[in-house]
């Protein structure tokens, strides 16, 4: 699950530097509109990573099915979310806002180049050998 989490992390950072520089930008709405953008994926990448560390897979399709439940869970997650902000939000920048919500989102496909500690310990073990 670390990798999860460095990517969550370097989410929460884009999220806070587009938020910083759409504020000055657009001023309170611009700075507000590029955090929701970003919490949406923030927080549907935690329901992920959440979803799938339960998993406790015994075959390839259990491990399979447990993929699929976290990324049915981010989907829908992420589309109440997006409704929810574009509903109630009457001010909402949404230049601000879906470019933080595109940015998290290509920072989350990112996630599959991170590797674990632990895999590179057993790589470099294994070519020693």
């Amino acid at each position: 699950m670390k990798p999860i989490r460095i990517v969550l992390g370097w989410q929460v950072i884009a999220t806070a530097v587009l938020t910083l520089a759409f504020g000055f930008v657009w001023g309170v709405h611009g700075a507000l509109s590029a955090a929701l953008g970003g919490a949406v994926n923030v927080i549907a990448g935690a329901a992920y990573a959440f979803m799938a560390s339960r998993s406790k897979p015994r075959s390839a399709g259990e491990a399979l099915r447990g993929v699929l439940r976290a990324e049915a869970t981010k989907i829908i997650l992420i589309l109440v979310l997006l409704t929810v902000a574009l509903a109630y939000y009457r001010e909402i920048v949404h230049g601000a806002f879906f470019t933080s919500f595109v940015v998290t989102v290509l920072i989350f496909a990112t996630a599959i180049a991170v590797r674990d500690d632990e895999e590179n310990k057993a790589t470099r073990i294994a070519g020693e050998r």
